[in-house]
């Protein structure tokens, strides 16, 4: 299948947009998930069985872009390389988080699970297919810039604290215990939302490793997309707990 780069720079475009927009959106609107679910978004469905559903085409999509726009005639290692760490993140977010989801009568909002599908497939056909443009090009295909290697490597970083604090969150609380506590231990020590600050860390690595405009996309829309839900936890926190740590920072250590 060929791919028309002139449509995916569009795509890339719609992606940066995109999240000037969420960004001051989520800052007034919380997202409705969890602590913040409320009425007024309509139909509600299983939230083990939402997540699994907007988060398959993150890992579907861009494997299959990436092979249909000839992604499998790679000539160098650099696009299985970024390819294999896309689908390290999205298949344990898509097929182990949801299983070690704590609670069976979550609901998740069917619109939100909708917007998050439109989203995963735009960015997956973005993400994709440059990343096999990338292993097509005969000037990159035997090239190894240290940036590859420190962007992989900031991205396990990320990948490691963001498995960690959701072990720290799905533990919080003893078989049969309810109600919230603050989380410690880990990344906690410095942010309210140590699980976004890995991911943050993750696709900023993957977009110095990348170096191409899709990536250096979804890097934007993740943190407009996390840097405000981690702004209000980090106030909801303050605003339930007296004692809270006052040297947390939402999100960034020492900074925000």
């Amino acid at each position: 299948m060929r791919f028309d780069p002139a449509l995916i720079q569009r795509l890339v475009t719609i992606e940066f947009v995109a999240a000037l927009v969420v960004f001051p959106v989520l800052f007034l609107v919380p997202a409705p998930y969890g602590r913040y679910q409320r009425r007024g978004f309509g139909p509600m469905m299983n939230a083990r069985l939402g997540w699994i559903i907007m988060e398959f085409p993150a890992f579907a999509v861009p494997a299959w872009a990436f092979f249909a726009a000839g992604g499998a005639a790679s000539c160098g290692g650099a696009a299985w390389l970024l390819l294999g760490l896309w689908l390290l993140h999205y298949g344990q977010r898509t097929f182990v988080f949801p299983l070690l989801m704590r609670g069976k009568g979550g609901r998740s909002a069917v619109l939100t699970v909708a917007m998050a599908i439109v989203f995963n497939c735009l960015n997956g056909v973005v993400n994709g297919t440059s990343l096999a443009w990338l292993g097509l090009d005969p000037a990159r295909c035997a090239a190894y810039p240290p940036r590859l290697l420190v962007g992989a490597a900031i991205f396990l970083a990320g990948f490691a604290i963001n498995l960690h604090a959701d072990h720290v969150l799905r533990t919080l609380r003893a078989p049969g215990e309810t109600g919230y506590k603050v989380p410690v231990g880990g990344a906690f020590r410095w942010v309210s939302a140590a699980n976004y600050f890995g991911e943050l860390i993750e696709w900023t690595g993957f977009a110095i490793a990348a170096m191409t405009p899709a990536a250096w996309a979804f890097a934007v829309f993740t943190a407009a997309n996390l840097v405000p839900r981690a702004w209000s936890h980090h106030r909801w926190y303050r605003n339930t707990f007296p004692d809270y740590p006052p040297g947390r920072r939402a999100i960034i250590p020492l900074i925000f």
